[in-house]
């Protein structure tokens, strides 16, 4: 066979190669036929949760603006971006394995003979060809896994933005609740000041005991007390949320009222099946388990013999106008062959170490998506819960708010004590603030289930 049907039959020998390793195939899972807690009679027609863009979900335009900055800007998603770049690099640096190698050198050489006053010059050109064809595929397998843990990355990329979306909008919300508190104990600090002065006045005309207007300035004082505390825990939201943003602690623009964000009275979960193709998560746990498979094929692989080819050639003349023409050229092939004899076990034990990661993967992945179940019945719990608390909440909190002017107008009317009073406006008081809690629960437990359902990072 000449020198110029070597490269041929090598490449053709290279291309027809097997592959060692097992090929992929998804684990066998059993997702249940329907989520745990979901509501009887929900329409299985309507466009699950999950599939739902976040700016639908999140419907406040402010809160919209917010989540934009934090996706662009967050530090998390950016760390997140810079690591699928990693990824991508190197995947090519494991592709460039399979493919052959040349470089080009260039060298001048001058000698002189002092004793016979010569100098002799050397113009050297040459070339350097290298190829280890991947008879085995281990090459061809570390491109599989490479190209599967740029794929895992992103998903991780996409992990990360959907939870920067939740904690974005959870932070809004808990952000939202405390203007409420706020405005709560505001009204209520005017309300019982305007108390307290009527109870003075009663009091100055002998209708009233001293004891009335210490028990109102009590209920002055408390409302006045939870103003600073509750200003306090603002601040620091608006610092938690500038952070999420990618930016240095700065005040946070307000959109709608806590009680105003829509909340769906029953949002679909969709069908369980769907969900091993909406969380990143478990989409990243696979592709790390396909990556974990073709190492196997890698590791098997080093057990066979390796045919790495080398050539190289050039040109030397004394002069430059004889370099070009090729006065004097060499050229060598080498072909040598390779196989391991004896390396101390370490070749089954790196077979065994790609085995156990791969059941590893496997483990991690059906771990992972029996999670997402759990997760998604714990949030359609607690969304429910919540809905059906906050509902009862309203309707004890009109409850309080009645009685303490109920017991208002009989304690002017000379037919109740303030103690009355002061028990029935504590209550009222609590109420409103624990109604607000309930109004914040009900929306952390959609983002939450939003979450869970994999939706937030389209």
């Amino acid at each position: 066979m000449t020198r110029h049907a070597v490269w041929p039959a090598c490449a053709a020998l290279a291309l027809s190669g097997c592959t060692m390793g097992p090929n992929y195939h998804r684990p066998a899972v059993s997702p249940p036929p329907a989520y745990r807690n979901v509501p009887a009679g929900q329409p299985s027609t309507a466009t699950p949760l999950g599939d739902e863009k976040w700016a639908a979900v999140f419907q406040d335009p402010v809160l919209q603006g917010l989540i934009r900055t934090a996706v662009q800007q967050s530090y998390d998603v950016r760390i997140a971006a810079s690591r699928v770049l990693q990824a991508q690099a190197q995947l090519g640096i494991t592709h460039a394995d399979q493919l052959p190698t040349l470089s080009g050198s260039a060298g001048f050489t001058s000698e002189r003979f002092a004793g016979f006053g010569l100098t002799f010059n050397l113009m050297q050109l040459g070339a350097l060809f290298s190829w280890n064809p991947d008879f085995w595929g281990q090459y061809r397998r570390a491109t599989e896994a490479a190209q599967a843990n740029l794929l895992a990355t992103d998903w991780n990329r996409r992990q990360v933005i959907a939870t920067v979306v939740a904690s974005v909008a959870s932070a809004y919300f808990e952000l939202r609740e405390l203007d409420l508190q706020l405005s709560v104990s505001q009204q209520t600090l005017a309300d019982r000041r305007e108390s307290l002065q009527l109870t003075q006045t009663l009091a100055n005309g002998g209708a009233g005991t001293l004891l009335d207007v210490r028990q109102a300035e009590q209920l002055v004082e408390t409302a006045a007390a939870a103003i600073p505390d509750t200003e306090r825990q603002i601040q620091q939201q608006e610092d938690l949320l500038s952070t999420l943003l990618g930016e240095n602690p700065h005040g946070i623009p307000r959109g709608l009222p806590l009680v105003k964000q829509p909340v769906p009275p029953a949002p679909p979960a969709g069908l369980p099946s769907r969900l091993l193709e909406r969380r990143p998560d478990i989409r990243a746990a696979e592709q790390q388990l396909v990556a974990a498979n073709a190492e196997i094929g890698v590791a098997r692989a080093q057990f066979f013999p390796s045919l790495p080819l080398t050539a190289s050639g050039g040109v030397a003349s004394s002069s430059l106008a004889g370099l070009f023409r090729g006065t004097a050229s060499t050229w060598d092939f080498v072909l040598p062959l390779t196989q391991p004899i004896f390396n101390g076990g370490r070749l089954r034990s790196n077979l065994k170490l790609a085995q156990a990661q791969e059941q590893q993967a496997v483990l991690v992945y059906q771990q992972t998506i029996q999670q997402a179940f759990r997760q998604v019945a714990d949030a359609l719990a607690a969304y429910h819960g919540y809905r059906e608390f906050r509902q009862h909440q309203e309707a004890l909190t009109a409850a309080a708010k009645d009685a303490a002017r109920l017991s208002d107008l009989l304690y002017h009317g000379g037919a109740a004590s303030y103690l009355q009073v002061l028990t029935s406006q504590t209550n009222y008081y609590a109420a409103q603030l624990s109604l607000a809690q309930a109004e914040l629960n009900e929306r952390l437990a959609l983002v939450q289930l939003y979450q869970a359902l994999g939706g937030g990072w389209e």
